[in-house]
C-alpha cells in the first residue's frame, strides 16, 4: 500500500470494515456553512451532525474529502511549489464517530492504521496532547507503549474549525523523517523545520464554541481525524517531498513533456506550482466555480493565474494548463467520477482564461520590469504601482509579490490596500455569510422533531395534510390568525418547493375554519417544504387538517418551461459541443432562463438550429420517462448530472424523445423536478435572446407552449401592419425595408450635405460674422449653425479649413438647449495656435469643461446654448490677444 490510490482506498476499507459508513467527499462549494469559502476539512460536511442540529442514519463515518485552501484563514497559496508540504489542493482521509466511541477507540484505530496497516516503524512515531489532557496521555501510553517523553503537551493542541462552532482537545501525530532533515521534535526550538512530519490530527470533539467568551459541552463528545492524504503517501513512499510522490510525479512528467521545459533547474518550482494549481482549477471547475471577478470565482482565477505565469515563466509558447487535465484525469477520474464528467469543461474553461490572459501578460510584465528599474534585493515596489498591474492588467496582489519573489523585492501591500480598499470591502461582503445562518437551527430543529415533508406533486396537484409547525418572525407559534403572513409547515404536500432554478408552487390551502392563499414555496434543508401563507379568514392551528390546492394553470405553464430546458440542454450540445454545461437556470410559468458555459455570443445559425432541434422533439410527443435509480448507475448509465449538484444515493433520472444518431435517448438528465407527461404538451418553443452574463458564461432566454405561440403572433401581426404600412406583401417585406433603409442612409447623407454647404454659405446668425476677419494676420470664421448635428461638426470644419487654405474655424451647433463647439485650425498655423486650447476657451463659456482632440482639431460641449455667441466671443478675444502688437 504506497500510491495515492492504494492508500486512499485502503483507508476506506480498514474503517470500513470496523463498521463505518464510507460517505462520498462532499463538493468544494460548501452547502451547510455559508461563512466557508470552500470545504477545507473532512469534518465540514457533518458539521451540524457534531452540534447535533442535524441527524445521519449511521454513528460512524469515513471519508476522503477533496479540499481547498486558497482563501481566507486557510490561505496556503503563497507558499504551495516553494516547500515540500503546502497544496492548494489536498484530500484529508478522515474517520468520524458522532457519540459512539471517542477517545480510546479513535487511538487504538489510528494505531492499529499506521503500525498494522500502513506499517510504519513504532520508534519514529512521535505524539502531541495538549498539555492538561491527561486522559489522551495514559492511552497513548497504554495503547502505543509509547514513553512520555515521546508523548509531548503542545498548547496548539486545541483545535477549532473557527471562531464558532465545533471545537476540541487534539491529539497530532508526527513521523520522524531521520537526521537528513532538518528540524527538531514537537516543543522544541527547532518544530518547524521538516524533520519531524505531522501527518494525522485526531481531534476529539467536546465543546461548541458560541461565541468568543462562551464554550459549552457538545451534546454527545465525538471523533473527528484528518490525515493528509499526500503527507501519509510521501511517508510510505520513502520520500521527504510531497512533489515526489507517485501522482505528483506524474502531474510533472506531464507538465515537463507538454512545455519542453527540464524538471530540474529554474524550471523546478514552476512545475511544481503547475501540477498543484492544475488540481485545485480542475477540481473547483468540476464542482461549478468558474473564474469570475469576485468570491469564489476570483479565487479561483487567482491559482489559474498563478499556475499560468509559470508556464509562461518556463517558456511555454501556447496555453498550457488545458492540455495537462487528461493526465489528471488519468490519475484521479477514477476514484472522483465528476472529474471525468467535467474533462470537457475543465479543458475550455482552462483554454479560454490562459488565451486572454497570455493576451495582457506580457504587457503586464514589461510594466513591472520597468517600475522595477533600479530596485534590487531588500527593496519595495511602490503599492500604487502593484495596483495599477491589477487594474489595468488584471494582476492580483499575490500574482506580482510571486513576480518579484525570486528577485527579493517586497510590494508596499498598505499602499496597495489603499488603493484596493473598497474592491476588497465588496469581496468580504460577498462571503461574509448569507444571513441564514441564524435561522439554521430552527429548521434542523423541525426537521429533528417533524421529519422532511412528502413530497406528492409529481402525481397530483392536490391533497390533503395535517399542519404539523407554525412560524411566524422566525419563531414556532401554536397558531395563525386573519391577516398574518406564516410560513406553514404540513406533513405531505403537493406543493413544489423551489429548487434546480424552478420556481416554487403557489395556491391555496384550506382547512375547516380557515383560508389562505399560499404565495409561494420554499425548501429548507433540501427536505423541509414550507408554504408562504397570507391568511384571508379564520385561523390556522398546528394539528388542523387541510386541503392543498395548486394553482394548476400556472405549475402546466412551469412544467413545460422545465421540460424545454432540458431539451434546450441537449440540443446546446449537440450544436456547440459537449463542453457546454449548465451554469444556471430559472424556470417559471411566464418563461425559461438557461445560462451555459460557452465562451463566445451564439450566431444566428446556431439558434436556428437549436431552435429547430428542441421543436423537432417536442414534435415525437412521446412520453416524458422518469425513475428512481441509484445514483452512480443512473450516471454510468449515462445521465447527466450537474457538475457541483449533491445528490441522494437515490435520485430521479428523467429521459426525453429519440435521437436518431444516438443510441441512448435525446435528453436523460438527473431531475428532481416537474415535468410533462408527453413532449407534445411542451406544445411550441422559440429562442427570444442569447446575451453575455459573464465571461465564459452565456444565458439563452425563451418561451414555451402558449407563451411562444402569443409571442410569434405577435411578431407576425407586427410584421402585417408593417407590411400594410409599406403596401407590399409579407414576402416582399424585407426587401422593402432594405430597401428603405438604404434610401433614409442616401437621404440622411445628401441631407447633411445640404446642411453643410448651407452653413458655409451663410447669412450669420447673430454674434457671429458672415465671412472670414483677419485677425493679427489670420483669417478667422467663428459661426453659430443652424441643423447641422454635433457629429457632422468636424466635417464641417474641414470644409471650411479647406475654404479658407489657411486660418482658424470655430462651429457651435446647438440641439436641445445645449451647445457642441468645434474648433479647426489649418496645418501650417498649428505651431503657434492649437485647437485644443481654443475649444477649452469656447467650452469653459459653454458652461462645460474639457474637450479634447488634436492641435488641428478638437471639440467640446457645454449645458448652456445661450451662451454661443459668448463662446466664440471669447475665442476670438484669445486669437487677438495672440496677435502680434
Amino acid at each position: 500500500m504506497k500510491n495515492l490510490a492504494d492508500i486512499r482506498q485502503g483507508f476506506l476499507d480498514f474503517f470500513h470494515s470496523r463498521q463505518h459508513t464510507v460517505v462520498p467527499s462532499s463538493p468544494l462549494v460548501p452547502r451547510n456553512d455559508p461563512t466557508l469559502l470552500f470545504t477545507n476539512a473532512g469534518m465540514v460536511q457533518f458539521k451540524n451532525v457534531f452540534t447535533g442540529a442535524e441527524k445521519r442514519p449511521y454513528k460512524r463515518a469515513v471519508s476522503v474529502q477533496k479540499c481547498v485552501r486558497a482563501g481566507g484563514k486557510h490561505n496556503d497559496l503563497d507558499n504551495v511549489g516553494y516547500t515540500s508540504r503546502h497544496h492548494t489542493f489536498f484530500e484529508m482521509l478522515g474517520n468520524f464517530s458522532f457519540g459512539d466511541y471517542f477517545k480510546e477507540a479513535a487511538i487504538e484505530y489510528a494505531w492499529d492504521f499506521i503500525t498494522r496497516t500502513a506499517q510504519l516503524d513504532k520508534d519514529r512515531l512521535w505524539i502531541t496532547v495538549y498539555p492538561t489532557d491527561d486522559q489522551a496521555r495514559a492511552l497513548w501510553k497504554k495503547i502505543a507503549g509509547l514513553s512520555d517523553d515521546r508523548i509531548i503537551g503542545h498548547e496548539s493542541n486545541l483545535w477549532a474549525m473557527g471562531p464558532v462552532g465545533p471545537c476540541g482537545y487534539c491529539s497530532e501525530i508526527f513521523y520522524d523523517q531521520g537526521e537528513g532533515v532538518a528540524g527538531g521534535p514537537p516543543g522544541s526550538p527547532d518544530e518547524d523545520g521538516d524533520r519531524f512530519l505531522e501527518f494525522w490530527n485526531l481531534v476529539f470533539m467536546q465543546f461548541e464554541q458560541v461565541d468568543e467568551l462562551t464554550r459549552i459541552d457538545l451534546p454527545r463528545p465525538s471523533i473527528d481525524t484528518g490525515m493528509g492524504l499526500e503527507r501519509i503517501a510521501a511517508i510510505l513512499q520513502g520520500v521527504t517531498d510531497n512533489y515526489d510522490t507517485d501522482l505528483f510525479k506524474h502531474l510533472i512528467a506531464a507538465s515537463v513533456e507538454a512545455s519542453g521545459a527540464p524538471p530540474l533547474g529554474e524550471a523546478r518550482f514552476s512545475h511544481r506550482v503547475i501540477a498543484d494549481h492544475l488540481r485545485s482549477t480542475s477540481f473547483l471547475i468540476a464542482d461549478g466555480v468558474l473564474p469570475s471577478n469576485e468570491g469564489r470565482g476570483y479565487v479561483l482565477r487567482r491559482i489559474m493565474r498563478r499556475a499560468m505565469r509559470h508556464a509562461h515563466l518556463i517558456g511555454s509558447k501556447d496555453p498550457l494548463m488545458h492540455r495537462l487535465v487528461p493526465a489528471l484525469v488519468s490519475e484521479m477520474g477514477t476514484a472522483y467520477p465528476e472529474l471525468s464528467r467535467a474533462q470537457a469543461l475543465i479543458i475550455e474553461t482552462l483554454k479560454l482564461e490562459e488565451t486572454r490572459f497570455r493576451e495582457t501578460l506580457v504587457r503586464g510584465l514589461k510594466l513591472l520590469d520597468e517600475a522595477t528599474t533600479g530596485l534590487s534585493k531588500g527593496d519595495t515596489l511602490a503599492g500604487e504601482v502593484a495596483f495599477k498591474l491589477y487594474d489595468t492588467f488584471g494582476f492580483p496582489l499575490d500574482l506580482t509579490q510571486d513576480a518579484l519573489k525570486a528577485r527579493g523585492i517586497a510590494v508596499d501591500t498598505d499602499g496597495f490596500a489603499a488603493s484596493m480598499q473598497r474592491q476588497r470591502a465588496e469581496a468580504r461582503k460577498a462571503w461574509s455569510g448569507s444571513g441564514e445562518a441564524a435561522d439554521e437551527s430552527l429548521w434542523f430543529e423541525l426537521h429533528q422533531d417533524l421529519g422532511a415533508t412528502e413530497f406528492l406533486g409529481y402525481d397530483t396537484e392536490e391533497a390533503e395534510g395535517n399542519i404539523v409547525a407554525i412560524i411566524k418572525d422566525g419563531k414556532r407559534v401554536d397558531s395563525a390568525k386573519e391577516g398574518d403572513t406564516v410560513s406553514i409547515l404540513v406533513n405531505q404536500t403537493p406543493f413544489y418547493a423551489e429548487s434546480g432554478g424552478q420556481i416554487g408552487d403557489t395556491g391555496r390551502i384550506i382547512s375547516a375554519s380557515a383560508q389562505g392563499d399560499v404565495k409561494d414555496t420554499a425548501k429548507k434543508l433540501g427536505v423541509l417544504h414550507v408554504h408562504a401563507v397570507t391568511v384571508g379568514k379564520g385561523n390556522f392551528n398546528v394539528g388542523d387538517a387541510v386541503q392543498l390546492l395548486v394553482d394548476g394553470e400556472r405549475r402546466r405553464a412551469t412544467r413545460a418551461n422545465h421540460s424545454a430546458t432540458h431539451l434546450l440542454h441537449a440540443a446546446l450540445k449537440r450544436v456547440l459541443g459537449d463542453h457546454v454545461s449548465q451554469k444556471g437556470s430559472y424556470v417559471g410559468p411566464d418563461r425559461l432562463r438557461f445560462d451555459i458555459s460557452h465562451p463566445k455570443a451564439l450566431t444566428h445559425d446556431e439558434l436556428e438550429r437549436v431552435e429547430n432541434q428542441v421543436n423537432s422533439v417536442i414534435r415525437q410527443n412521446s412520453d416524458v420517462s422518469t425513475r428512481l435509480m441509484g445514483r452512480d448507475a443512473a450516471i454510468e448509465a449515462g445521465a447527466e448530472a450537474l457538475f457541483g449538484e449533491k445528490y441522494g444515493d437515490e435520485v430521479r433520472v428523467l429521459t426525453m424523445g429519440e435521437d436518431a444518431d444516438h443510441p441512448k435517448a435525446y435528453s436523460v438528465e438527473l431531475c428532481g423536478g416537474t415535468h410533462v407527461r408527453r413532449l407534445g404538451d411542451i406544445g411550441l418553443f422559440t429562442i427570444l435572446a442569447d446575451s453575455a452574463v459573464s465571461a465564459g458564461v452565456r444565458r439563452i432566454e425563451a418561451l414555451t407552449s402558449e407563451g411562444a405561440r402569443r409571442y410569434l403572433q405577435g411578431q407576425a401581426d407586427l410584421a402585417r401592419e408593417a407590411a400594410s404600412a409599406l403596401k407590399t406583401s409579407l414576402n416582399d417585406l424585407p426587401q422593402r425595408v432594405t430597401q428603405l433603409a438604404e434610401e433614409r442612409r442616401r437621404l440622411e447623407r445628401e441631407l447633411s450635405e445640404a446642411r453643410k454647404a448651407l452653413a458655409l454659405a451663410g447669412p450669420a446668425k447673430s454674434g457671429s460674422d458672415d465671412a472670414a476677419k483677419d485677425i493679427g494676420g489670420v483669417r478667422v470664421l467663428l459661426r453659430t449653425v443652424d441643423g447641422v448635428s454635433p457629429k457632422d461638426l468636424k466635417g464641417l470644419a474641414d470644409d471650411a479649413k479647406a475654404k479658407l487654405g489657411s486660418g482658424v474655424v470655430a462651429f457651435v451647433a446647438l440641439a436641445d438647449g445645449k451647445a457642441s463647439l468645434v474648433v479647426g485650425v489649418t496645418e501650417d498655423l498649428t505651431k503657434r495656435i492649437s485647437a485644443v486650447d481654443l475649444v477649452r476657451i469656447g467650452a469653459e463659456a459653454l458652461g462645460g469643461k474639457g474637450g479634447g482632440g488634436r492641435p488641428d482639431m478638437a471639440q467640446a460641449g457645454g449645458p448652456d446654448g445661450t451662451r454661443a455667441s459668448e463662446a466664440l466671443a471669447a475665442i476670438e478675444r484669445d486669437l487677438a490677444e495672440r496677435a502680434p502688437a
